[in-house]
């Protein structure tokens, strides 16, 4: 079953695409999609998942690569990326929503062409555009995502999520296919039980960093004086009582901030450490089975629904990997989810 025939048998709505890193195939496999969908009748919504603190300079120099949209398309993007598009478009609602590019406006696309798209920050803003573009006749609205420390939203937004990866990781293939199979494994990880997901989720909503413990009542949650754990391993580790479960993180897990709890208490084991969804984590395969040994545990608020992974054989250094080899060696690793070549898909959307 191709990419599309998923999507289509499914009757997803929302659809995330993410990138395992920057040029890893994400705007191909996104121009796949528009292109696809425009070829049989598709109506589209597309946005993106901005990043906390965006700005104009950062945005149109390289984070935002433009893409290609035909007529009929709605777009939800900030106002101050209008002037730069190709597109000739039609404003047809404006939200309340800021971002450092002035207010998301909803547009219809009425002359094909290119645009740049940055989209709300929040997983709140993303799922009001996505139900508005809906609103307005949209079949499948797709979002733009991000593995990114900045990002506030989540692609857990979305009924469903593509991730791309591709030779841009490493010259060893061996590597990409490891490191894409790990992230994939990490979008498995475990949902917080639903006794603690109410309380937890609203920690993390806050950008707090709470300590969790259980009480005869139920549980209780102590809020750390920090917006982020970036650089506090050391005070979490001092904060956190005998009586700890639960440590909940607003931004990322990576490595340092492991290191650090690890060198004050000696051990990660009777702590479960819970955050946003599973594109928080930021821990290379070996990093994760290092510190998985020394009783490391992970939970996520939000589960991310994984339909795909797309491959981009190509690296901008010139360098690249035989296409169908790449493609089949990361199958025989992922078992369960499907591995895509879009340039050679082929389908037949049946909305």
């Amino acid at each position: 079953m191709g990419l599309l025939d998923t999507i289509a048998q499914n009757k997803y709505k929302s659809i995330s695409v993410i990138g395992m890193a920057k040029n890893a195939g994400k705007t191909v496999t996104l121009n796949y999609l528009i292109d696809e969908a425009y070829s049989h009748g598709v109506a589209l919504g597309i946005t993106s998942i901005g990043r906390d603190g965006e700005t104009l300079d950062l945005v149109t120099q390289t984070d935002k690569p433009t893409i290609y949209v035909y007529e009929g398309t709605l777009i939800a993007t900030a106002e101050g990326l209008f002037e730069q598009a190709t597109a000739r478009m039609e404003i047809v609602h404006m939200t309340d929503i800021q971002t450092a590019m002035g207010k998301i406006i909803i547009a219809k696309i009425r002359h094909d062409g290119y645009v740049q798209i940055a989209g709300p920050s929040t997983t709140i803003g993303i799922q009001t555009v996505a139900l508005k573009m809906q609103g307005l006749g949209a079949d499948v609205v797709l979002v733009d995502g991000a593995l990114d420390r900045k990002s506030l939203a989540s692609p857990s937004v979305t009924d469903a999520t593509i991730l791309a990866t591709g030779a841009v990781l490493s010259r060893n293939m061996n590597t990409v296919i490891d490191e894409t199979a790990h992230r994939v494994r990490l979008f498995g990880l475990e949902k917080i039980k639903p006794e603690f997901h109410s309380e937890a989720s609203s920690v993390i909503r806050e950008r707090n960093v709470g300590l969790m413990k259980p009480t005869a009542d139920g549980t209780e949650v102590k809020t750390l004086a920090l917006k982020t754990a970036l650089g506090a391993g050391r005070a979490i580790a001092r904060e956190a009582e005998e009586e700890t479960t639960h440590i909940l993180l607003p931004g990322s897990l990576g490595e340092k901030l492991l290191a650090d709890v690890l060198e004050v208490r000696g051990t990660l084991k009777g702590l479960t450490w819970v955050v946003k969804d599973a594109t928080r984590i930021f821990l290379h395969p070996r990093e994760w089975s290092i510190y998985t040994k020394r009783g490391l545990k992970v939970e996520v608020c939000e589960t991310i629904h994984l339909i795909g992974v797309t491959v981009n054989p190509t690296a901008p250094a010139g360098y690249s990997f035989d296409a169908d080899l790449l493609r089949c060696q990361l199958e025989q690793k992922l078992i369960d989810t499907p591995v895509y070549n879009v340039k050679f898909e082929e389908t037949t959307w049946n909305f």
